[in-house]
Formats: C-alpha cells, structure tokens, sequence
C-alpha cells in the first residue's frame, strides 16, 4: 500500500495488512523522537500493543500498556458512566450520572468489579513488573484505532493527572470527528488514514483477528529490559 494512498484513504484498498503494519507506518511518523530517553509508549490493550510495540521497538523506547475499563450501566453496557484506568484513576461522565440518577451505589458496584478485572490484566501482562514511571515524560498512546474514543479519551484525560510532559495519541486508523475531538484533548494527535466514510476500524485492516492476551505477554517480554 502506498504512502500517499493512506494519506488520503477514501476507499477500502487502502488497508493496513495487519496491526504490526500499521505500528511501523506510525513509528516512521515519530522518528523524530528516536533514543529520547525521555520518551515512553503505552498502548491501550490489546489491539493497541502490536501497533505499540513496532513504534517502542523503532524508537527505542520503553514499552508499557495502560488499561482502561469502561464504567458501563448495568442495564446499558454500551452507554458509559465513566471508566477507571491504570494506576487508579477514575472519570466519571458526570452528565451522565446525574440525568440518568445513578446511585453511588450502582456506581461504586460497578467501579468495584471493573477494577478486579483491571488488576488482573495487569498481573497476567506485567509478570511482576512495575508500570514505567511517567511524569515529566514525553507519553506516546497508542491503539489500534478511534472509533468513538471513548477509551483513548479517558486514557488521556486520566494520563493528565500524571503530570506528563506531553501527550502524543498514535493511531493508524480514525474516524475524521472522533479525531478532530481528541487533538483538542492530547497535545499532539498522530493518525495514519482518516477515512470517509469511515464504517469500523477492522474494515481498514486485511488482518484484524483479536490480539491474544499470550501475544500482549509476548510482544511485553521482547522489549522488557533486563531486570524489568
């Protein structure tokens, strides 16, 4: 696929072969930032890691993921009231909450067994592991895609109380609204192919099957530092 026909994707020929395509096509974007010390990546998991990990492992840098779990209404899955993230955070859609009158109950029952799940996938994928320290830092989010954002979103809204020096969202793919919105939100926002119409992020990829939780071990381990 060429350059130029990502750039300006306006049909279905103009795909990614797989996630780990779509990670090398971005790490060519941030080059720039090659053997900065100062810069980490985290990836949003799972699908964000193989594009994550091509990036970390062009420049150099420090692989890490950062989980986000959707709050969701327990009789509206879909429809979030918030989501928890790595490290603790917690964003609350306050609209939400209160035109719906959700109680501090629901809500706390809610949070409670989302952040058992979260816990979980950081055991299975650190393996012991501490999470990359970040403040100060140079922070690339990556995922596989922007579809609605609601999970970058609230990855970066919650990455801003880590006292970042910069946050870079990376995605191969994204819908050209959801975009636009989180540019607003990150201090730089990098994004591959913004298609129209844009339909569903695995229509932009020949190869999209679901990224394993032994692939995000895996791709983790390659580029763990010794010790780490």
């Amino acid at each position: 696929m060429k350059t130029a026909a990502r750039k300006n994707a306006t049909v279905m020929e103009a795909q990614f072969a797989n996630r780990y395509e779509g990670g090398q096509f971005l790490a060519e974007r941030l080059s720039h930032l090659a053997n900065n010390r100062e810069v980490v990546v985290l990836a949003l998991p799972r699908g964000g890691v193989p594009v994550g990990y091509e990036i970390a492992k062009k420049l150099n840098a420090p692989l890490d993921v950062f989980i986000v779990r959707k709050l969701g209404l327990p009789f509206h899955e879909e429809l979030a009231m918030g989501a928890i993230a790595s490290g603790g955070i917690q964003v609350l859609n306050l609209d939400v909450i209160r035109q719906l009158q959700i109680s501090s109950g629901i809500l706390e029952a809610t949070a409670a067994a989302e952040q058992r799940e979260l816990e979980r996938r950081e055991r299975a994928y650190r393996r012991g592991r501490n999470p990359l320290g970040i403040a100060g830092r140079t922070v690339i989010v990556v995922d596989d895609g922007l579809a609605t954002g609601a999970s970058m979103s609230a990855a970066v809204r919650a990455l801003h109380g880590k006292d970042p020096a910069r946050i870079i969202v990376a995605v191969p793919v994204g819908a050209a609204e959801t975009c636009d919105r989180l540019n607003s939100e990150a201090d730089e926002l990098i994004c591959g192919i913004k298609p129209n119409p844009f339909g569903a992020i695995g229509l932009w990829y020949k190869d999209f099957t679901q990224t394993t939780d032994a692939e995000v071990c895996e791709l983790l381990d390659r580029l763990a530092p010794p010790g780490r």
